[in-house]
């Protein structure tokens, strides 16, 4: 299986739209991701296989040093294959690649193994609300 990873690759909404759904568990939405990830990201992280996406993360960032992944999302039938892995790394060589100094996560307890093993995040001390 060959995958390719493609910085700020084009995509068609249907397709994030679809990803989104399975990897967090909700019903389709029409959301157009390629508007908001041109007009609020850093970048994004497409992978594909044969041409077909089955990866995407989305990178926000604050307009400094700070980057921030945001959706990281691999088709349930690819997961466990290192895609997701590789889809944050491409993240952060670009991200650090635009001058970036931090590249900051979060996430639920059931994916620490993904983020702090498989992408080489630290835990730090962090603060939430929910609005």
């Amino acid at each position: 299986m060959t995958i390719t990873y493609e910085w700020r690759g084009d995509f068609g909404n249907a397709a994030v739209n679809a990803l989104h759904a399975e990897g967090f568990g909700h019903r389709v939405m029409d959301v157009d991701w390629l508007t908001q990830v041109q007009r609020y990201s850093l970048g994004w992280v497409c992978a594909r296989r044969d041409g077909e996406l089955v990866g995407f993360v989305n990178v926000a960032w604050d307009g400094g040093v700070h980057a921030f992944i945001l959706d990281t999302m691999v088709d349930g039938g690819h997961r466990r294959s290192g895609i997701g892995a590789g889809l944050v790394a491409e993240a952060a060589r670009q991200a650090r690649a635009a001058d970036c100094e931090w590249l900051h996560v979060d996430f639920d307890d059931d994916l620490k193994a993904f983020y702090f093993d498989a992408c080489g995040f630290e835990p730090t001390v962090a603060g939430l609300i929910a609005l």
